[in-house]
């Protein structure tokens, strides 16, 4: 686990490319209103089922040339685009564009599927040309760790460059580790975040594996954190990227935080298999409580949980049965799901957890309408919040991996 103490580490840039539109504002919008801003998948290559699932919540022609000019832009794939966007935009709110050039400021980059249209363009040439039909500069650009590295291009940062790829556990974990990069004196600044694209080849997999929510009596796919009929997720790409720095640092300059990054811990569940979720709720629930307890945070002092569930049936069983292990019988405080607005990946639950710790006002749960008598966790029902003093904010990811963070309001 991570702590703070006698350091102090803030958030003072969010850069956010999610959705349709892209940008915190736009993002704010959705959270606050009552629809995911989900559109319709191409599905002309034919990759997809007759009844498979239809819509993702995608960046779509969103031009990002503001921020990664055309020329730069033809280099890279599409999630080292989105990423070295949203950093800058993360940098330009903190006050640090062009200014954390040098070993100390570190990266930390989460995928979970890394750059898939680049290996899909691979795999189509060898296929075609054989293995001398492969492009070195596609090569180059599907590894896992090509947009981490794009952004320390990009920003000539040349500390720690790490990717995370720990599913839906990744984004959290990649806060986490920047975090302890600064309190082990090692940097100075981090710019960590999530990046992944959704293209109609992974879309059409997960909807073979059965992940996603389908589309059924005329209606479009909904995800339903924590009801009963839930049945799966709404997929989604973006890139968000946060700047992470010393509270000293960042009141020196003037600048205003986001929020504060209190702690962070992780946990791991034995039982889940490789692709899934597991039932060790008790296990999770423990190293939750051991992580609250080394913050010195009790469970009843937290002003609201912002949860990585997303309509899931496996994954969101085992999120609310850990959360409900840890209050007990005491009523849990408001819940919110913000992938039933966003998505599954991309990193717009981490953004939206940023928003969460300043408070604000948040739409109902979309879809949510019969709580799951199993679990016994009803998610928001929209209204204002007040702001983080401290906020949990918790995911499990299929295959075990388990983090939480603790966020205060700046």
């Amino acid at each position: 686990m991570m702590r703070t103490p006698g350091v102090g580490i803030v958030i003072t840039g969010l850069g956010v490319v999610s959705g349709p539109d892209g940008g915190v504002d736009a993002l704010a919008r959705t959270l606050s209103g009552a629809e995911m801003p989900a559109t319709a998948v191409d599905r002309s290559k034919g990759y997809h089922l007759a009844d498979s699932a239809r819509r993702a919540v995608l960046t779509g022609d969103l031009d990002l040339s503001t921020w990664v000019p055309p020329g730069v832009a033809r280099r890279m794939s599409r999630p080292s685009r989105l990423a070295v966007a949203a950093a800058r935009m993360a940098l330009a709110e903190a006050g640090l564009a062009g200014k954390v050039e040098g070993p100390r400021t570190g990266i930390v980059m989460s995928t979970a599927f890394g750059a898939v249209e680049s290996t899909e363009q691979i795999l189509e040439a060898v296929r075609l040309e054989g293995p001398q039909g492969a492009s070195p500069f596609v090569f180059a650009e599907s590894v896992a760790n090509a947009a981490a590295g794009q952004v320390a291009i990009d920003t000539r940062a040349r500390g720690p460059n790490l990717t995370i790829v720990q599913r839906e556990a990744g984004a959290l974990t990649a806060l986490g580790r920047g975090a302890a990069l600064i309190t082990s004196g090692r940097c100075d600044c981090v710019i960590a975040g999530s990046v992944d694209q959704m293209p109609p080849v992974l879309h059409a997999l997960l909807d073979r594996f059965g992940a996603l929510a389908r589309p059924g009596n005329g209606m479009h796919e909904v995800a339903r954190p924590f009801d009963r009929r839930r049945m799966g997720f709404v997929a989604a790409e973006g890139a968000v990227v946060l700047v992470l720095e010393r509270a000293d640092q960042a009141r020196a300059r003037g600048v205003q935080a986001r929020a504060r990054l209190r702690a962070f811990g992780s946990g791991f569940d034995t039982t889940a298999p490789r692709i899934g979720w597991g039932t060790g709720h008790q296990t999770l629930a423990a190293a939750l409580a051991r992580t609250l307890a080394r913050a010195g945070v009790a469970a009843c002092t937290i002003t609201h949980v912002v949860c990585g569930a997303s309509g899931s049936v496996a994954g969101d069983r085992l999120e609310g049965l850990t959360l409900r292990r840890l209050w007990g019988d005491e009523e849990l405080p408001p819940v919110l799901t913000p992938k039933a607005f966003v998505g599954q990946y991309g990193g717009g639950f981490v953004a939206s957890a940023v928003l969460a710790a300043a408070g604000g006002t948040f739409g109902p749960t979309p879809g949510f309408t019969d709580e799951d008598p199993e679990i016994g966790v009803r998610p928001h029902a929209g209204g204002s919040l007040p702001p983080a003093s401290p906020s949990l904010v918790t995911t499990c990811a299929s295959g075990g991996s388990a983090a939480w963070l603790l966020l205060d309001r700046a």
